[in-house]
């Protein structure tokens, strides 16, 4: 398995492209994804019981088993928008399954932006007919049009082989702000050309998410647009994947990588932020308790604004474990912070002051706790909290 330089388009069979079509005033804004062959598919969706209308019709497409191409704008959700909304996300299918020459049952469809405004669909026709469906690929635009408030793009690409064949899987999304997710407030592209079954394919990206996209917070809100989807077209000409074999777990271990990363650049992008949080804890009676004292950690607003202030006010993190709903024994946790021990079995430990300083200057800062409960572990990431995350959602509909 390696990292390698790529875009949304590397795996065999794929294209993309993105335009300014008038929905921001000056940024990229439309954009799709389009594989040769029908792939098969897997997605994951907001928990919200408020569902943008794009929402509904692609869980329709992941439903078939079966999709060829994802049409994606920015700048409007299309969320709370009532028929006229719905109407207009399946009419984004239609055009995009015209220009393709492929059947609207096969097309996902994505949006982000504002909630409860229509979408100017002149606008998006014109786009979509503009958009480009060829071995140029211009897939650098597709990562540029689905961003909002990002402050840069988040990709990545990893290879690996499976029966003698050079299988690649890549990724891009967007996410900054509304990021605390159970599904991740976010946007998710997969691309891969392994051959692998929808139903195995979906189970997997199931579970990866809970370990990955569910396990990062940026402000404690879940959007109601957030989606991850996968396509897989085969082209790599593997054999497919229908069990839990040996390929089958190489596989899983390149998503996993791929979903990992995707995940921490999200976090890491939060609106106005400039330090990524990860936190590790270790020694839980179950990965899930693990997971749920990690993911405490690093949605603390308190623990964030102290990361913030560079702060090594350990207590805040004390406190985030002790209401994140698991049982422990406070007298048995350790705690590490930057590198250094501040809290061991109850006890504050005497730390390098100057040291301390010189580490939370860093832009990536580690929380590590240990509870001596188990053998388990779990992980989460965030991001701090600073004065630009408030003005930007200040001004965010202005």
């Amino acid at each position: 398995m390696e990292i390698i330089k790529g875009t949304i388009a590397s795996p065999i069979g794929f294209y993309a492209d993105g335009i300014h079509c008038g929905l921001k005033k000056k940024k990229l804004d439309l954009g799709w994804i389009f594989s040769e062959v029908p792939a098969s598919v897997a997605g994951v969706f907001t928990t919200n019981q408020v569902q943008a209308a794009p929402v509904a019709e692609s869980k329709k497409v992941v439903k078939s088993g079966k999709i060829q191409g994802i049409i994606v704008n920015s700048g409007n959700a299309n969320a709370c928008t009532g028929a006229t909304g719905s109407a207009n996300a399946q009419e984004m299918q239609k055009l995009a399954g015209e220009k393709w020459g492929i059947s609207p049952s096969l097309v996902a469809v994505a949006s982000t932006g504002v909630i409860g405004h229509q979408l100017p669909m002149d606008k998006i026709a014109k786009g979509i007919e503009d958009l480009h469906q060829s071995e140029v690929k211009q897939a650098e635009d597709f990562q540029q049009a689905i961003l909002t408030t990002d402050t840069s793009e988040k990709t990545i690409t990893v290879q690996t082989v499976i029966d003698g064949k050079t299988v690649t899987i890549s990724a891009c999304g967007k996410g900054s702000g509304m990021i605390h997710p159970n599904m991740a407030t976010m946007l998710g592209f997969v691309t891969t050309d392994v051959a692998i079954s929808s139903d195995l394919l979906q189970q997997l990206l199931k579970d990866l998410t809970e370990v990955t996209f569910n396990q990062i917070t940026v402000d404690g809100d879940t959007s109601t647009n957030d989606m991850v989807l996968v396509m897989a077209n085969g082209m790599a000409e593997n054999s497919e994947i229908q069990d839990k074999n040996q390929n089958y777990h190489t596989f899983k271990e390149s998503l996993a990588l791929v979903l990992t990363e995707l995940a921490k650049m999200i976090a890491k992008d939060g609106e106005g932020a400039t330090k990524l949080i990860e936190a590790d804890v270790k020694g839980a009676k179950t990965a899930s308790e693990a997971r749920m004292i990690a993911k405490s950690i690093v949605g603390s607003m308190l623990v964030k604004s102290a990361i913030f202030g560079k702060d090594p006010n350990w207590g805040r993190i004390l406190c985030a474990i002790g209401y994140s709903g698991v049982d422990f024994d406070p007298e048995t946790v350790t705690i590490k912070l930057a590198d250094q021990v501040v809290f061991s079995k109850g006890n504050p430990v005497l730390f390098d002051s100057e040291k301390m300083a010189e580490n939370l200057n860093e832009e990536e800062i580690k929380i590590e706790v240990t509870l001596q409960a188990g053998k388990a572990f779990g992980q989460a990431w965030g991001c701090d909290l600073t004065y630009e995350y408030v003005k930007i959602n200040a001004l965010y509909h202005t």
